[in-house]
C-alpha cells in the first residue's frame, strides 16, 4: 500500500503546476523552523535555538531539537523529550513529554511523543496552567508530526500518511477523529490561518490548495519550489513562508 501510494503522489504531481516562489535568502542554518503570530524561531543541528530580531537569527539561551510559536505561546522540546514553555521572558519547563511541539492552534498546545501518541491541551488549561500538573488530553491515533491551526490538525505517520483532524476548537482540541489525505508527506504545518504546507523524503515542497472552515480537507497538493537544491523544513505566517532548504539555507518567500 505505501509503495503504491507513493507512486500514486509521484505521478499525481507531474500533472500538478510547479510554483517557483519569489524567495530571498536569509543569514544562517537551520535545520527546523516555525512560523506563528508575527515571529519566527528555528533550531539548527547543535540544537540551538533561535529567534528572528530585525531580520537577524539570534540565539536564545534554552537548548532545544524542536521549537514552535504561534496563538498557543511559544514552546519547545530538549533532547530529553522534556517541555519547555516561554513564561516572564524565560522558558520554563512543563509537566510531559514530547518529540515535538506544536503552538499554532487556537491557544492549544499539541504534539506527539517518543511513540508517536498524540496529545493536546486546551486553551483553559495553557492560559491558567500549573507547571507541573496539566491535564493533557490523549487523541485516538499514531503519529510522528502534528501541527493545529484555528480549526483543523494536520499530521504525518510513521509511513508518510498524511491525516486531517477536524472540528478542533479552543475548547475542544481532540476535535472529531482522523481523516486520511491522499499523498506521502514526512513533515506538514498548518499556520494560523489554515493554510497548510508539507515535504516529502524526497525534498519536496507542496502546499495543500484551497483550504477553508467550511472545506478543511482543501481539494489538491501543488508543488512549489522554494530551494535550488532539496527543501527540508516549512511554515508559514502572514504572506510569508519559511523554508529550510536541504543544506540548512534559510528562504523567506512571497505567497
Amino acid at each position: 500500500m505505501k509503495v503504491f501510494q507513493s507512486i500514486l503522489l509521484l505521478v499525481s504531481c507531474q500533472f500538478l503546476p510547479t510554483l517557483a516562489l519569489n524567495c530571498e535568502v536569509i543569514s544562517g542554518n537551520l535545520k527546523q523552523i516555525d512560523a506563528g503570530s508575527g515571529s519566527v524561531v528555528g533550531v539548527n543541528n547543535q540544537n540551538e535555538a533561535f529567534v528572528l530580531i530585525d531580520n537577524t537569527f539570534r540565539k536564545i539561551g534554552t537548548s532545544l531539537k524542536h521549537i514552535s510559536v504561534g496563538p498557543a505561546g511559544q514552546l519547545g522540546v530538549n533532547t530529553a523529550d522534556q517541555i519547555f514553555k516561554l513564561q516572564g521572558g524565560s522558558f520554563m519547563q512543563i509537566q510531559g513529554l514530547l518529540k515535538q511541539v506544536d503552538a499554532g492552534g487556537d491557544q492549544i498546545i499539541s504534539g506527539v511523543n517518543m511513540n508517536d501518541d498524540i496529545y493536546c491541551l486546551n486553551m483553559d488549561a495553557n492560559n491558567q496552567w500549573s507547571p507541573s500538573t496539566l491535564p493533557w488530553l490523549s487523541i485516538n491515533g499514531k503519529l510522528k508530526y502534528f501541527s493545529c491551526g484555528p480549526y483543523s490538525c494536520w499530521g504525518v505517520n510513521g509511513a508518510d500518511q498524511i491525516y486531517i483532524l477536524k472540528d478542533v476548537s479552543s475548547t475542544e482540541c481532540s476535535g472529531s477523529g482522523f481523516v486520511n489525505i491522499g499523498g506521502l508527506l514526512s513533515m506538514i504545518e498548518v499556520a494560523t490561518d489554515g493554510s497548510v504546507f508539507g515535504v516529502n523524503k524526497q525534498g519536496n515542497l507542496f502546499q495543500r490548495t484551497n483550504v477553508t472552515p467550511d472545506n478543511p480537507d482543501g481539494t489538491d497538493w501543488i508543488s512549489m519550489v522554494a530551494c535550488p537544491n532539496k527543501h527540508k523544513h516549512v511554515s508559514f505566517d502572514l504572506g510569508f513562508l519559511w523554508v529550510v532548504c536541504a543544506d540548512g539555507s534559510i528562504r523567506r518567500c512571497t505567497l
